[in-house]
């Protein structure tokens, strides 16, 4: 399954083997594990849950921040109730790799609701 946009793309290639999902954006990818898309999966819907318990509360131009830690990543949404950025902290349980990603305004709403519809889409 692939999903390619302008300055995006999602990509779940079981045939790879270990690192099986692909995210880019702009000039950077980075492969994830089976298990680690699922634990990105899981932390974007906590902090999508937090967003919308507040967003009925803020004012159009108002600044928001929120942090939510569950190892091995750590995410920061910034922004404004209807435009924010996502930036990510991977730190592997296992000591192989780490690494951070950054999707801004333009690119993080969509590709949130593509990495969930891909996620959904193989139970």
């Amino acid at each position: 399954m692939v999903k390619n946009q302008k300055r995006w793309r999602l990509l779940r290639d079981f045939k790879k083997g270990k690192f099986c999902f692909l995210i880019g954006v702009d000039n950077w990818s980075i492969e994830l594990q089976k298990s680690e898309f699922h634990s990105l999966y899981l932390l974007l819907l906590k902090i999508n849950e937090q967003l919308l318990a507040i967003k009925n509360e803020l004012m159009d131009e108002e600044t928001i921040f929120l942090e939510l830690e569950q190892l091995p990543w750590y995410i920061e949404l910034e922004g404004k109730k209807n435009g924010w950025s996502l930036r990510f902290v991977f730190e592997s349980q296992d000591q192989t790799r780490s690494f951070e990603m950054y999707w801004p305004i333009q690119i993080a709403q969509n590709l949130f609701y593509e990495i969930k519809k891909m996620w959904e889409s193989m139970d």
